[in-house]
């Protein structure tokens, strides 16, 4: 050892010497080729045909060149030169790798590979056409790849690694709800194709064997804690997501998404459990498990107990196929010729390649002896140690930043709450000081109109005082010119008297002037008169205004206290018209939503019979000879409100009941009638809504017709006369003994489709096995519960007609309350045999179904008719039951739980259908232009000719459903002359 150290003090430090040619202009490219072979060595190592899993040190290498190169050039130089194509096994380790690239790599490794698109598809292609080994594997994974790209290309927002902050989440959707609603389709898009690919590894692994401690094993799972880190994010932004579309969106609209999520979070909660027992995933990751149920997204408030999955992948964790690191000491402790074997192996690991050609081998290029090497070796692990302790540093500054940085992060969130709770509170007392304002306004207008009315009428005084001010004047010049005319007429006397001698020659003219001063004299005094007159009208009128003007200002003063009480009468009326226009409005809203409801493919299940409706149409017409006359009372006095209220919610209310169970008969009636009701109710709704509209307004509030909608009703009650069934041919006697007869008749029928269920399940579970095996137990389970279902239903009916014949019977004897009541009683009795028939045909369904001669859309058919029998049983049943009975109440549970069960076998046959059925995707990428052309023909043919048949089938459905109807009482026994 004191050699060694001697030695080494002894011999300079080449390193330094190669540090500073390197650092010379000319050695810049030199360096950059190194780094590009050693990138390309990497690449090669990463992506072999070895199955075994890709090595982490080599696809870190690959990631810190996508920084170096700031993009994926030189990594696709590299791939393009490998046979993907031809090897299965190099194909999957790319596709790992390639994946790693993009959670991890720049960001512009997705730019750079873009062009390599559709050679990636059409690699899928090619591999999906192999259907054992690695050949789907592959073809899947680049399907998530390529989807992968497409999703990160839409939204570049996302990192590749798809790590995001709420807030930057909500960002990416821009605060609009469409923009929310198509990124949620996106990524259920995205996380199916992870699941798929989680799916298709597991079921290539043989599970019975610990395959996670072989190499194939691994080499199969090591790409999935890729997926798992990909799957994890986006449950967390699809629940998310989903609360802030039900936040905004109805639910119903939402549906199809809810479905699509319940359906992935059993397969993910199913993986992840299933991953987490793996030896192999319990030294690499710490796989997070789901909640035991989904979230409710019809709960706002079940936001807040959504926990974000987090995957951890623990620091000290390493590969299965990482080596262990050689300490300075034992080097130290070892010969000189293990230690060069040892060093020279690590490093070809690392860099790829040997001493000899690499640029790094200073033995070979300075002449450097083993000792010197090994003393440079004691010196590189001595600096290895001391960036080790800089950056345990490091990393110890980070983590005190990072928790200062969070202590800010609080501080700053509770100033924020503080903040909003101020913002909060200056907004209610800006709302307090608007009300204020307005009431001040409203004041200030009153205010105002009186003071112009004032205005004006001082304005009118001043007006009058002026006129009489110009008549004066006018007044006083006339008597100025009658004063002239009277000197004038002293001067020609004068002048007369003074010309005696002219006397013959003026005489004439005296005579006119004479005439003249005659003719003004009148023509002024008569004007002097009229002036007079007016004068004393104007005075009069003067003295009138000032009056009216004496009046208005003494009472000024107490007629605003008239006004404001008068306003507040008006004000008073108005809000009561305003009362009555919500009740308006919401009958409207009440009646527009069951117009909306009769299109609902959710409504078509609904049922009821004709008895119930013809009862619901009387309702309805008392109803709208109710709203006449409240109307009526309320247009005479205004000032009670509360009857046209109570009048108007009960009209929109029962005319609503009348369309909605007018639309329920149609749907087990014959086609003519079926289609004339629901036109008929359709017809009604419009009127209703019509009739409304004209209440909204006060000018038409006494001008509306309801003649419509009588005659609406009418037709709608005509119509259930003729749907009502006729009568039994039977003796009214046997009516009790007949029911009793019925209702064992159909538990025995239903108790014997239990029993064909579960032997048709125990010979599936015997014969059956894989996908057949698991679509046969969900259906024939599902049925199951549905016949249990209708046992309760069965049970809960018998009981409620119990207490309605004790309650109703009195000292008669059930059968003489039976024939008493004999079409409640033929309707009880004909609902029975619907339901024990439907029981009967839905399992001779599944038997079909389960031995693959039948068709799933034949068992989805007689559900949905079980589920119009057992409606049918309900109405029937509940007709004339007391709406408080214990048992009627247990009657509606049991209808909801038949109707639940219903969906349930619609579902899981759906389900089946949708497992068993393959869905060939048709490649034209191959075909020419003729071929296409060809191909297009025929399928208008086809589509012509299924249009056609679809025609006639329906045709064929509406006569059999009349025919049906008709006969009914015949093959029933029924007596079409009876009441």
């Amino acid at each position: 050892m004191d050699r060694v150290a001697s030695s080494m003090k002894q011999v300079p430090n080449p390193l330094p010497k190669v540090l500073s040619r390197r650092s010379a202009a000319g050695s810049l490219e030199a360096e950059k080729e190194n780094f590009d072979r050693s990138q390309t060595i990497s690449i090669n190592k990463a992506i072999n045909a070895q199955e075994v899993a890709v090595k982490e040190k080599h696809a870190r290498t690959c990631i810190l060149g996508t920084h170096h190169e700031k993009g994926a050039h030189t990594f696709w130089s590299v791939v393009n030169r490998l046979p993907l194509s031809s090897n299965a096994v190099l194909c999957w380790k790319f596709c790992h790798v390639f994946h790693k690239l993009l959670r991890d790599g720049h960001p512009c490794v997705l730019k750079d590979s873009l062009s390599y698109k559709n050679e990636l598809g059409d690699m899928s292609r090619m591999w999906g056409h192999l259907s054992e080994g690695y050949g789907q594997l592959c073809s899947i994974y680049l399907k998530l790849l390529r989807t992968k790209m497409e999703f990160h290309t839409k939204n570049p927002r996302f990192p590749g690694n798809l790590q995001m902050s709420d807030r930057q989440l909500d960002e990416a959707g821009e605060n609009d709800v469409n923009n929310f609603f198509q990124l949620t389709v996106e990524m259920f898009d995205y996380l199916e194709w992870e699941l798929n690919l989680f799916q298709t590894v597991f079921s290539s692994l043989d599970m019975s064997r610990s395959v996670s401690v072989t190499a194939a094993g691994q080499c199969r799972l090591a790409p999935l804690i890729q997926v798992i880190l990909d799957c994890s994010h986006l449950y967390d932004y699809t629940v998310k997501l989903l609360f802030k579309l039900h936040s905004c969106l109805p639910a119903d609209t939402l549906q199809g998404h809810r479905d699509r999520f319940q359906e992935q979070f059993k397969k993910l909660k199913d993986l992840f459990y299933r991953s987490s027992n793996l030896q192999y995933f319990k030294r690499l990751i710490q796989i997070p498990q789901l909640p035991e149920n989904p979230p409710n997204f019809l709960r706002a408030s079940a936001l807040e107990e959504h926990i974000s999955p987090v995957v951890v992948i623990p620091s000290e964790a390493s590969s299965p196929e990482s080596e262990p690191i050689v300490e300075t000491d034992d080097l130290v402790d070892m010969d000189s010729v293990s230690q060069t074997s040892i060093f020279e192996n690590k490093f070809d690991d690392i860099f790829g390649t040997s001493f000899s050609n690499d640029p790094f081998n200073f033995s070979s290029q300075n002449g450097m002896s083993k000792e010197d090497r090994d003393r440079l070796i004691d010196q590189l692990y001595r600096e290895i140690r001391a960036l080790k302790e800089e950056l345990e540093l490091f990393k110890t500054e980070n983590h005190r930043l990072a928790e200062q940085l969070r202590g800010r992060i609080c501080e700053l969130d509770a100033e924020l709450a503080e903040q909003q709770h101020l913002k909060r509170q200056a907004m209610d007392e800006n709302e307090f000081l608007r009300t204020e304002l307005d009431e001040l306004k409203k004041r200030r207008e009153d205010t105002e109109k009186a003071q112009r009315s004032l205005t004006e009428i001082e304005k009118k005084a001043v007006a009058n005082e002026q006129r009489y001010t110009k008549l004066k004047e006018k007044y006083t010049e006339l008597v100025q010119n009658h004063a002239e005319l009277l000197r004038k007429n002293a001067e020609v006397t004068k002048q007369v008297t003074t010309a005696k001698q002219a006397q013959g020659d003026v005489e004439r003219a005296k005579k006119e002037l004479e005439d003249s001063y005659q003719r003004v004299n009148e023509h002024t005094q008569r004007k002097a008169q009229e002036q007079m007159e007016v004068m004393e009208t104007m005075q009069r009128e003067l003295m009138s205004s000032k009056q009216e003007l004496q009046v208005l200002r003494s009472n000024l003063e107490t007629s605003e206290k008239e006004k404001r009480e008068h306003a507040l009468q008006c004000q008073l009326l108005e809000e009561r018209f305003v009362l009555l226009q919500s009740a308006v409005q919401e009958a409207e809203h009440i009646v527009q939503d069951t117009l909306n409801r009769l299109d609902d493919p959710g409504h078509l299940s609904c049922t009821s019979s004709a008895d119930n409706l013809i009862s619901r149409t009387q309702l309805a017409l008392d109803s709208v000879e109710s709203l006449q006359s409240a109307l009526s009372k309320y247009l005479s006095n205004p000032s009670d409100v509360s009857s046209v209220l109570r009048a108007v919610t009960l009209f929109g209310h029962l005319m609503s009941d009348t369309i909605l169970q007018g639309s329920a008969t149609s749907h087990t009636a014959p086609m003519e009638p079926a289609d004339l009701l629901f036109e008929t109710c359709k017809q009604c709704g419009a009127d209703v809504l019509s009739y409304l509209s004209s209440l909204k307004h006060e000018s038409s509030l006494g001008n509306g017709d309801c003649e419509a909608i009588r005659d609406c009703l009418n037709r709608i009650s005509s119509i259930g006369e003729e749907l009502r069934p006729k009568g039994l041919d039977i003796k009214q006697e046997e009516l009790g003994d007949l029911v009793d007869k019925e209702m064992a008749a159909t538990s025995a029928a239903i108790e014997a489709a239990s029993l064909r269920i579960e032997e048709m399940l125990s010979k599936s579970r015997a014969g059956d096995s894989g996908v057949k095996l698991e679509v046969n137990e969900k259906i024939l389970e599902s049925c199951t519960d549905l016949m249990q279902a209708i046992q309760m239903l069965v049970r809960a009916s018998k009981d409620l007609q119990k207490d309605i014949v004790e309650s109703g019977r009195g000292a008669a004897s059930h059968k003489e309350f039976y024939a008493k009541n004999s079409r409640w009683t033929e309707g009880l009795i004909s609902a029975s045999k619907a339901v024990g028939w439907g029981a009967t045909v839905m399992v001779d369904a599944a038997d079909k179904v389960v031995q693959g001669q039948g068709k799933f859309e034949e068992l989805m058919v007689c559900s949905h008719e079980i589920a119009a029998s057992t409606a049918q049983l309900v109405a029937a049943s509940k007709v004339k039951a007391d709406k408080d009975s214990a048992n009627l109440a247990k009657l509606r549970q049991a209808s909801r739980s038949v109707n639940q069960a219903t969906a349930g076998v619609v579902t899981s046959t759906k389900s089946g259908k949708s497992q068993i059925e393959e869905k060939d995707t048709m490649d034209f990428s191959s075909m020419t232009l003729t071929q296409i052309k060809r191909q297009e023909m025929d399928s208008q043919v086809r589509v012509l000719e299924l249009e056609n048949e679809l025609q006639k089938e329906r045709q064929k459905l509406g006569g059999l459903r009349k025919q049906h109807y008709e006969l009914a009482g015949v093959s029933e026994g029924w007596d079409k002359d009876a009441d």
